[in-house]
């Protein structure tokens, strides 16, 4: 590299990369640790496909930060003593049909997931990327399925803590703390809710993941044995035409019937 520098009078080093390849100031980007005096002379340089592969490496250095950030609360928690610690979430709270998914996962510490984020802000295509190496990288992983019928019994948010509860007894190793998004729950460890956790901690993101891509996988399989409700495009939500196959078919064995407006529909109410 020092052949690659001569010093200017300003007490700085400037970079010559003009005789170098494309492929060879990548590899150097991927190896030197002065990047910032490669990414400067690349920024000069005139070569586009140069130029390109400076605004490359700019992202992702921008989406390493972003994902070590989401690490906050977990290092918080190993600050003061945790040393296993697991995220929680759920999803499918609010569908008229299908289970609750909880999902809880243990990741290694400031292990880097390019692209991890709340499931939500997440396309389906990088969910499924993000749920294998997920899997792939987790010290343990569990996700908990509380049907229909038992969220009738107890209520959604009843069912969503024993999903969580499930979820995390599950896990190999026990956690020592908990991350776990808004919910409040009482457990044999301490835990720590947070709201909108999903989108601030690295493990409560994967844990969503984890939870979305099972669910939304199981409603495809429903949608083959009950068809006619589009469970495979709505997942068990309310939209247009899932309102409209109710009013034509009636719920289903998968259906929530104290949600309304099924609950109204069995009583013979107008849906």
């Amino acid at each position: 590299m020092s052949r690659l520098l001569r010093y200017q009078w300003m007490g700085k080093f400037d970079m010559d990369i003009s005789k170098l390849s494309a492929k060879a100031i990548e590899s150097l980007l991927d190896t030197e640790a002065d990047t910032a005096a490669i990414l400067d002379a690349c920024a000069r340089d005139s070569r586009k496909n140069v130029q390109a592969i400076s605004r490359r490496f700019l992202r992702m250095a921008q989406e390493k930060s972003r994902v070590m950030s989401l690490y906050h609360y977990e290092d918080e928690a190993m600050k003061s003593g945790a040393t296993c610690i697991a995220g929680v979430d759920e999803a499918g709270r609010g569908p008229l049909a299908g289970p609750v998914a909880v999902g809880a996962v243990i990741l290694p510490s400031h292990s880097y997931i390019a692209h991890i984020n709340d499931s939500k802000k997440l396309s389906p295509h990088m969910r499924d990327l993000l749920f294998d190496e997920i899997k792939e990288k987790a010290v343990a992983y569990h996700v908990a399925l509380i049907d229909a019928e038992t969220i009738d019994e107890i209520n959604i948010y009843e069912a969503t803590k024993k999903g969580m509860r499930e979820a995390i007894a599950a896990l190999s190793p026990q956690p020592d703390r908990v991350l776990i998004d808004a919910v409040p729950l009482e457990l044999p460890m301490e835990s720590v809710p947070i709201v909108k956790g999903d989108a601030k901690s690295a493990s409560i993101a994967a844990a969503s993941i984890l939870a979305k891509v099972t669910r939304d996988r199981l409603m495809k399989e429903y949608d083959s044995k009950y068809p006619g409700y589009f469970f495979a495009d709505n997942k068990g939500y309310g939209t247009k035409e899932h309102m409209e196959a109710l009013r034509r078919l009636g719920p289903c064995p998968i259906h929530r019937r104290t949600f309304e407006p099924i609950k109204s529909m069995i009583y013979g109410r107008k849906l």
